[in-house]
């Protein structure tokens, strides 16, 4: 896998590949909540005590995407990186990195990073676990894509989502937009950066799935859905099924942490593919 300090930067494109998908928002360490969404969706989860691993056996011919942020804030990181590393291994999943996962890898990688956020809590967490596990999540981290193009390019998965004249591009720039979504260079009252709303002028063919930013209700908006609906902050865990578009949810079990920006509201606006 990846030598210590290196990250590789790259788009994943899989044209051939035409789903179903499932594609899943911001999971920030809620397992129970990831188990029973999986369950809803029809995968057979099971523990293998003698592997140390989960097998996971998807309804016919799908596969679950995830749209990055697996972890930080909720109660059990470290196992929601095992279900979904076993299941990347397993074929059965595609996963692109989040700004959390990305933080997560550099602090794995001995960089000074700000132990903040929810991270603490994951450090903590991670600390039970043994070294090779430790590496095992780094090496993961470190290969996963800073956006997916599935079904001859129709489908687009990116953690804070992406403008068309951007997909299937390679560079710093690109990650960083991938991972944190554009901004004004500006902070708010609460020193938070101002972003701003790429999906309001997105006008491309391909559908777009992203997190990042917690809504309340998932939109479509401009070919564009953001699947972020704030389960570690006591809202839900969703996943949109494409190409049928279908949206499924579980509650969160409890509110495991405090969102400093307000969950966003979108005026319902049309579907336009």
């Amino acid at each position: 896998m990846s030598k210590k300090g290196e990250h590789i930067f790259f788009n994943l494109e899989l044209p051939e590949e035409h789903g179903p998908f499932h594609v899943i928002g911001d999971v920030h360490g809620c397992f129970d909540e990831l188990m029973e969404l999986l369950q809803q969706l029809g995968y057979g989860v099971s523990w293998e005590a003698s592997k140390q691993q989960y097998e996971v056996v998807p309804p016919a011919g799908c596969k679950a995407v995830f749209v990055g942020d697996l972890v930080d804030r909720g109660p059990n990181s470290p196992e929601v990186l095992r279900l979904v590393m076993d299941m990347v291994d397993q074929g059965v999943a595609y996963c692109v990195s989040g700004n959390h996962d990305d933080k997560l890898f550099r602090m794995l990688n001995g960089r000074n990073v700000q132990i903040r956020h929810g991270l603490e809590l994951t450090k903590a967490q991670l600390e039970r676990y043994d070294r090779a596990f430790q590496e095992r999540v780094r090496d993961f981290i470190s290969t996963l894509p800073h956006h997916v193009i599935l079904d001859e390019g129709r489908l687009v998965v990116a953690h804070a989502g992406l403008e068309e004249r951007l997909h299937g591009r390679n560079s710093k720039g690109v990650r960083e937009l991938c991972l944190y979504g554009p901004t004004t260079g500006e902070t708010d009252d609460k020193g938070l950066p101002v972003r701003l709303d790429w999906a309001a002028e997105y006008c491309g063919k391909a559908i777009v799935v992203y997190g990042h930013t917690p809504v309340h209700e998932p939109r479509w908006r401009n070919n564009t859905i953001n699947i972020d609906t704030g389960c570690v902050f006591g809202g839900s865990l969703t996943a949109l099924m494409y190409p049928d578009h279908i949206l499924t949810s579980v509650d969160a079990h409890q509110t495991y942490a405090e969102s400093v920006r307000p969950f966003i509201h979108y005026h319902q606006h049309h579907h336009t593919s």
